[in-house]
Protein backbone atom coordinates (compact mmCIF):
# COMPACT_ATOMS: atom_id res chain seq x y z
CA UNK A 1 0.00 0.00 0.00
CA UNK A 2 1.79 3.35 -1.11
CA UNK A 3 2.97 5.58 1.96
CA UNK A 4 1.33 8.74 1.28
CA UNK A 5 -2.99 7.61 1.22
CA UNK A 6 -4.78 8.30 4.32
CA UNK A 7 -5.03 5.68 6.68
CA UNK A 8 -9.19 5.80 5.56
CA UNK A 9 -8.34 5.74 2.01
CA UNK A 10 -6.39 2.57 2.67
CA UNK A 11 -8.75 0.39 4.58
CA UNK A 12 -11.80 1.45 2.73
CA UNK A 13 -9.95 0.51 -1.13
CA UNK A 14 -11.11 -2.76 -2.79
CA UNK A 15 -7.25 -3.79 -2.92
CA UNK A 16 -6.95 -3.75 0.96
CA UNK A 17 -8.50 -7.15 1.23
CA UNK A 18 -6.69 -8.32 -2.03
CA UNK A 19 -4.77 -11.77 -1.67
CA UNK A 20 -4.86 -11.59 2.51
CA UNK A 21 -3.55 -15.19 2.20
CA UNK A 22 -0.38 -14.36 0.33
CA UNK A 23 0.62 -11.56 1.91
CA UNK A 24 3.66 -11.30 5.18
CA UNK A 25 2.17 -12.15 8.57
CA UNK A 26 3.36 -8.48 9.76
CA UNK A 27 1.32 -6.96 7.13
CA UNK A 28 -1.73 -8.76 8.24
CA UNK A 29 -1.04 -7.84 10.96
CA UNK A 30 -0.55 -4.10 10.63
CA UNK A 31 -4.13 -4.35 8.37
CA UNK A 32 -5.73 -5.44 11.12
CA UNK A 33 -4.12 -2.63 13.34
CA UNK A 34 -5.16 0.21 10.56
CA UNK A 35 -8.50 -1.63 10.34
CA UNK A 36 -8.97 -1.11 14.44
CA UNK A 37 -7.34 2.57 14.35
CA UNK A 38 -9.86 3.67 11.63
CA UNK A 39 -12.95 1.87 13.27
CA UNK A 40 -11.67 3.68 16.04
CA UNK A 41 -11.54 7.49 14.77
CA UNK A 42 -15.40 6.68 13.00
CA UNK A 43 -16.10 5.69 16.23
CA UNK A 44 -15.23 8.59 17.88
CA UNK A 45 -16.87 10.93 15.18
CA UNK A 46 -19.94 9.40 15.19
CA UNK A 47 -19.80 9.84 19.04
CA UNK A 48 -19.19 13.47 18.36
CA UNK A 49 -21.96 13.81 15.78
CA UNK A 50 -24.61 12.38 18.02
CA UNK A 51 -24.17 14.97 20.50
CA UNK A 52 -24.74 17.43 17.93
CA UNK A 53 -27.49 15.92 16.67
CA UNK A 54 -29.22 15.46 20.82
CA UNK A 55 -28.49 19.04 21.27
CA UNK A 56 -29.91 20.01 18.07
CA UNK A 57 -32.92 17.82 19.04
CA UNK A 58 -33.57 19.03 22.50
CA UNK A 59 -32.94 22.80 20.68
CA UNK A 60 -35.66 22.29 18.72
CA UNK A 61 -38.43 20.56 21.22
CA UNK A 62 -37.66 23.19 23.28
CA UNK A 63 -38.70 26.08 20.99
CA UNK A 64 -41.94 23.50 19.66
CA UNK A 65 -42.95 23.85 23.73
CA UNK A 66 -41.93 20.30 24.26
CA UNK A 67 -39.72 21.12 26.75
CA UNK A 68 -39.60 23.56 29.46
CA UNK A 69 -36.01 23.40 30.30
CA UNK A 70 -33.27 25.35 28.91
CA UNK A 71 -30.04 23.84 26.45
CA UNK A 72 -28.06 24.65 30.15
CA UNK A 73 -30.15 23.31 32.53
CA UNK A 74 -30.89 20.16 30.52
CA UNK A 75 -26.71 20.06 29.37
CA UNK A 76 -25.82 17.05 31.94
CA UNK A 77 -28.75 14.77 30.69
CA UNK A 78 -28.43 15.22 27.18
CA UNK A 79 -24.75 14.08 27.37
CA UNK A 80 -25.69 11.68 29.49
CA UNK A 81 -28.00 9.89 27.38
CA UNK A 82 -25.17 9.77 24.50
CA UNK A 83 -22.74 7.75 26.97
CA UNK A 84 -25.33 5.30 26.91
CA UNK A 85 -25.83 4.53 23.33
CA UNK A 86 -22.17 3.21 23.22
CA UNK A 87 -22.03 0.02 20.74
CA UNK A 88 -20.91 -3.53 21.64
CA UNK A 89 -17.82 -3.97 20.31
CA UNK A 90 -17.85 -6.13 16.88
CA UNK A 91 -16.74 -9.99 17.73
CA UNK A 92 -12.86 -10.25 17.93
CA UNK A 93 -12.22 -6.92 19.46
CA UNK A 94 -11.66 -4.88 22.59
CA UNK A 95 -14.07 -1.71 22.87
CA UNK A 96 -11.39 1.00 23.16
CA UNK A 97 -12.95 3.82 24.97
CA UNK A 98 -9.65 6.47 24.74
CA UNK A 99 -9.93 9.14 22.54
CA UNK A 100 -8.08 8.14 19.17
CA UNK A 101 -5.14 10.23 17.83
CA UNK A 102 -6.53 12.11 15.30
CA UNK A 103 -5.88 13.53 11.93
CA UNK A 104 -5.64 17.06 11.14
CA UNK A 105 -8.99 18.58 10.59
CA UNK A 106 -9.32 20.05 7.32
CA UNK A 107 -11.52 19.66 4.33
CA UNK A 108 -13.35 16.75 4.71
CA UNK A 109 -17.20 16.78 5.33
CA UNK A 110 -17.23 15.41 8.78
CA UNK A 111 -14.14 18.38 9.67
CA UNK A 112 -16.91 21.04 8.23
CA UNK A 113 -19.53 19.11 10.41
CA UNK A 114 -17.35 19.33 13.99
CA UNK A 115 -16.42 22.69 13.16
CA UNK A 116 -19.38 24.24 12.50
CA UNK A 117 -20.12 27.35 15.09
CA UNK A 118 -23.88 26.39 15.55
CA UNK A 119 -23.66 25.02 19.04
CA UNK A 120 -22.23 28.65 19.88
CA UNK A 121 -24.81 30.46 18.47
CA UNK A 122 -27.82 28.29 18.91
CA UNK A 123 -29.97 30.66 20.39
CA UNK A 124 -29.56 32.79 17.68
CA UNK A 125 -30.61 30.50 14.75
CA UNK A 126 -33.59 30.48 13.35
CA UNK A 127 -35.85 27.60 13.69
CA UNK A 128 -35.79 26.44 10.01
CA UNK A 129 -31.53 26.85 9.97
CA UNK A 130 -31.62 24.50 13.15
CA UNK A 131 -33.44 22.23 11.37
CA UNK A 132 -31.52 22.19 8.25
CA UNK A 133 -28.49 21.63 10.02
CA UNK A 134 -29.71 18.78 11.69
CA UNK A 135 -30.75 17.41 8.38
CA UNK A 136 -26.96 17.77 7.72
CA UNK A 137 -25.89 16.49 10.43
CA UNK A 138 -28.34 13.25 9.88
CA UNK A 139 -26.65 13.06 6.14
CA UNK A 140 -22.79 12.83 7.31
CA UNK A 141 -23.57 10.44 10.21
CA UNK A 142 -24.94 8.51 7.84
CA UNK A 143 -21.84 8.65 5.60
CA UNK A 144 -19.48 8.04 8.60
CA UNK A 145 -21.34 4.93 9.65
CA UNK A 146 -21.59 3.23 6.08
CA UNK A 147 -17.76 3.80 6.25
CA UNK A 148 -17.20 2.90 9.86
CA UNK A 149 -19.33 -0.84 9.12
CA UNK A 150 -16.70 -0.68 5.81
CA UNK A 151 -13.80 -0.52 8.52
CA UNK A 152 -15.42 -3.32 10.52
CA UNK A 153 -15.86 -5.94 7.89
CA UNK A 154 -12.51 -5.19 6.23
CA UNK A 155 -11.03 -5.87 10.01
CA UNK A 156 -13.14 -8.99 10.53
CA UNK A 157 -11.98 -10.44 6.95
CA UNK A 158 -8.03 -9.58 8.16
CA UNK A 159 -8.76 -10.93 11.57
CA UNK A 160 -10.14 -13.88 9.82
CA UNK A 161 -7.08 -14.27 8.16
CA UNK A 162 -4.75 -14.21 11.31
CA UNK A 163 -7.28 -16.82 12.82
CA UNK A 164 -7.04 -19.15 9.80
CA UNK A 165 -3.10 -18.99 9.89
CA UNK A 166 -2.92 -19.57 13.87
CA UNK A 167 -5.56 -22.49 13.67
CA UNK A 168 -3.54 -23.92 10.44
CA UNK A 169 -0.08 -23.34 12.50
CA UNK A 170 1.41 -20.57 10.30
CA UNK A 171 1.57 -18.34 12.59
CA UNK A 172 2.72 -18.78 16.16
CA UNK A 173 1.28 -17.13 19.02
CA UNK A 174 4.54 -17.64 21.19
CA UNK A 175 6.02 -15.09 18.74
CA UNK A 176 3.30 -12.40 20.07
CA UNK A 177 4.67 -12.80 22.88
CA UNK A 178 8.09 -12.28 22.28
CA UNK A 179 8.83 -16.02 23.18
CA UNK A 180 9.94 -18.51 20.81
Amino acid sequence: MPEHRRKIDEVLSPEFLEDLDSIELDEVRRRRRACDEVENELSYYRRLLHGRMDLLSFELRRRRGEETRSLIEALPEILAAGEDMRPAAPTGRAINLAVPQMPERGRRFVDKALDADFLTRISLVEDQELEEIQHWLVEVESVISDQRRSAQHAFDAVQGELTRRYREGLANFDELLGRR
